[in-house]
């Protein structure tokens, strides 16, 4: 992409969406096909339970972690931040192997329970209609695993939505690597790029969809990132939730 066609993908992303582009007849924004949204903090509310069950079972086996670095990892593997501190403060071998084994599982546990009550984002689940209805394939990528994936998909019945859900677990490795967007196409049947959006709420997200070389990287300030996080990374649009995403897909830009 040309640095003047970014810049102008940049200015309208802080611009509002005009009222008459919600009425305007559908047309994908640059050729879009597929919209692949991130899960926690994009269409789930981002209430803190993530670090939090990271924090608590890390220390139930010994191993210290501080908010801010659990913060800079929002958006990766959950598995690999564990893997993170854990080889930060253990020595290799067979015991440090099941040293994060067992602090992962009882993360999942605690997470999977504290998502039994976690509502959508606001308009989100109008949104993923939406989009479905104007036409567009979506799909899901996650740093959660395909278990807590499974238990957040079910409760709600989005599974229907989605072409597709890629989870932490399906790639060697996560985020900001581009693996789980690609696998996204692989299982959308979308071959190029150019067809692709991707959205989401933290660093991690956008420079993920950078890598990707997606021709719409979108952040959304509903989860863990502040707008200023957010404009330091490449992007092509920052919205306040996924709520305007259907706007933004109908307008002529």
């Amino acid at each position: 992409m040309s640095i003047t066609r970014r810049q102008s993908l940049k200015a309208f992303a802080t611009a509002s969406i005009p009222a008459e582009a919600m009425a305007a007849r559908v047309r994908p924004v640059f050729g879009i096909r597929l919209v692949v949204l991130d899960v926690g903090g994009t269409i789930v509310e981002e209430r803190g339970d993530v670090p939090k069950a990271l924090t608590t079972a890390l220390s139930h086996h010994g191993i210290e972690s501080s908010a801010d670095e659990i913060r800079r990892r929002r958006g990766a593997s959950k598995r690999e931040i564990v893997r993170y501190f854990v080889e930060k403060q253990s020595p290799p071998g067979p015991a440090r192997d099941r040293l994060i084994a067992a602090i992962y599982d009882e993360f999942s546990s605690i997470l999977i329970e504290a998502y039994r009550s976690v509502p959508p984002i606001v308009g989100a689940e109008s949104a993923i209609q939406q989009i479905r209805r104007d036409g567009y394939q979506l799909a899901a990528t996650t740093g959660f695993d395909r278990a807590i994936t499974t238990s957040i998909f079910q409760r709600l019945n989005w599974e229907r939505y989605f072409a597709a859900t890629i989870c932490s677990d399906d790639v060697a490795q996560g985020r900001p690597s581009p693996f789980m967007l690609f696998h996204a196409m692989e299982a959308a049947r979308v071959d190029n790029v150019a067809e692709v959006m991707a959205v989401g709420d933290t660093p991690l997200d956008l420079q993920a969809g950078t890598n990707a070389g997606l021709h719409a990287v979108v952040g959304v300030l509903s989860g863990a990132a502040t707008a200023e996080t957010l404009r330091r990374e490449p992007h092509t649009h920052i919205l306040p939730t996924v709520a305007s995403l259907p706007a933004l897909l109908r307008s002529r830009v």
